[in-house]
């Protein structure tokens, strides 16, 4: 069993307080029938997320809405578990609402997973996106600074030539200038001549 699915499946039996629909839901290989459960109504939240995520890491493109609404979610397991499954789940969908969340002022507070999720994703979307979400959290007294630490440390692991404006701009901030010389260091010389 995959670490992501062991986390998930432990913490949503005690959600479930381990009824027998979360046994089947766990144990069905029926994509169908994980379908139903992300339409029909009145399904509890940890059988909409189990069956979403068994689908998104099985390739299942119906899953792709619940998993977007997941990874905005305000419980960061949700997020991240529903991170894990869009990365597999191959949607050409998912880099542009990664981004969409990624930059949403009014959801900023959520958008640690959405920002990793682009990193991981390395699609055309994810270094604008997380240009612009670094530049927003420069601000004086900005409270997201996990956010602004991740989009730091993915624009050094996308090592993007467009990042060294926004990353010499995070060098003076003092929680963010170590991970900013970091990723400024990893844009090899010839990108940076540019």
């Amino acid at each position: 069993m995959d670490e992501e699915l062991r986390s998930l499946t432990e913490r949503l039996r005690q959600e479930s307080r381990g009824t027998a629909a979360f046994d089947r839901l766990l144990a069905t290989e029926d994509h169908d029938e994980l379908a139903e459960v992300l339409s029909a109504p009145g399904q509890p939240l940890w059988a909409r997320e189990l069956a979403a995520f068994r689908l998104g890491v099985a390739g299942d493109r119906r899953a792709f809405e619940s998993l977007v609404l997941l990874l905005n979610h305000r419980d960061p397991p949700r997020c991240a578990s529903a991170a894990h499954a869009l990365a597999r789940l191959g949607d050409p969908r998912t880099a542009r609402a990664a981004a969409a969340l990624a930059t949403n002022e009014l959801r900023v507070a959520y958008a640690l997973h959405p920002v990793r999720l682009l990193v991981e994703l390395r699609a055309p979307e994810s270094v604008p996106a997380l240009i612009t979400t670094l530049e927003r959290r420069l601000r004086p007294r900005d409270p997201y600074r996990r956010v602004a630490l991740a989009c730091v440390e993915g624009l050094g692991a996308l090592a993007d030539p467009r990042a060294r404006r926004v990353l010499k701009e995070a060098l003076a901030h003092p929680e963010l200038a170590r991970a900013a010389m970091h990723a400024l260091a990893s844009i090899p010389e010839a990108e940076q001549a540019r």
